[in-house]
């Protein structure tokens, strides 16, 4: 037998010679078929790294935001604890002493403890002949009079603050009502 009468009578090898049709195959559509593989296999594989970069940088922020989050908050909570030492100064300056140097170091100080708590974004609320702010004022005790308008802070007794433009505490206030309306 001949070489020639084994690929015609071989149905594997019509079958790559002719096309459904009977036509002979065309090189060109069958590279062209293939290119349009690559490259669509290359588009979805290039969508697949964008995406897997743009998420990496997403986690990279977030992870970022955490730890400046969370040293945020390991601050306040220190300032938050060093509060009810800046009260005690606080009575203790307001209070009489016949000892004029001592009364003068006491007020250095405090001040210098203002001052450091200050630089770290501590700063006082100023509550005293304000109107009340319930976001900010915590009402201890609501007087009527007449001095004052309705809804007055007449007095502070104990001053509140704010911690890099966050509420750290209520200023807790005496507030002036109308009379008749309490």
């Amino acid at each position: 037998m001949s070489s020639e009468s084994i690929t015609k009578d071989d149905p594997e090898s019509r079958a790559a010679e002719t096309t459904p049709d009977g036509d002979p195959p065309d090189p060109i559509a069958a590279l062209t078929a293939e290119r349009d593989q690559l490259t669509a296999a290359n588009a979805e594989l290039q969508d697949r790294f964008l995406r897997a970069q743009a998420e990496f940088q997403n986690s990279r922020k977030r992870a970022e935001k955490e730890r400046v989050e969370f040293a945020e908050y390991a601050s306040t909570e220190a300032v938050r604890a060093l509060l009810p030492i800046l009260d005690d100064f606080e009575r203790a300056i307001k209070s009489e002493s016949s000892d004029k140097k001592y009364s003068k170091g006491m007020e250095m100080i405090y001040q210098r403890f203002c001052d450091s708590l200050k630089k770290l974004g501590l700063e006082p609320i100023v509550s005293a002949g304000q109107p009340f702010d319930p976001h900010v004022h915590h009402a201890v005790e609501m007087v009527e009079t007449d001095e004052a308008a309705d809804h007055t802070v007449l007095d502070e007794y104990q001053r509140g603050y704010n911690f890099k433009n966050r509420l750290l505490r209520p200023a807790m206030v005496k507030v002036a009502v109308e009379r008749g309306s309490k």
